[in-house]
């Protein structure tokens, strides 16, 4: 909100027509692509495995969707609920089967 405030021609439009100008997806749609993209990198193995996140994922080949289905576990505490982990695993089970295996060598592995 505050970046494209940026340009002066639109500082005193509103934040969806300032976005339409611009081409712009929203705020939350950016983050959230950015978590998939970080998740696949975690998934793919890209990043080093002593420093990324554990995310579990289910081994079961009887599940719907993609095959790289992450365990939603519980958790009691809000910081464990707001954790990167927890808050990607609804939206990276809710991902289509050629969208989260397009390219990732770790899929051809299952």
């Amino acid at each position: 909100m505050r970046a494209t405030r940026l340009v002066t021609a639109l500082r005193d439009k509103p934040y969806q027509e300032r976005l339409r100008t611009l081409d712009l997806p929203t705020l939350k749609f950016r983050r959230l692509r950015g978590d998939m993209i970080e998740t696949y990198k975690v998934l793919s193995g890209i990043y080093d495995t002593s420093v990324s996140p554990e995310i579990p994922i289910i081994s079961e080949y009887a599940t719907r969707g993609n095959s790289l289905k992450i365990a939603n576990r519980r958790c009691h505490y809000n910081l464990r609920k707001y954790s990167f982990s927890m808050k990607i695993t609804n939206v990276w089970n809710s991902l289509p089967f050629s969208v989260v295996t397009r390219y990732c060598p770790f899929c051809k592995l299952i």
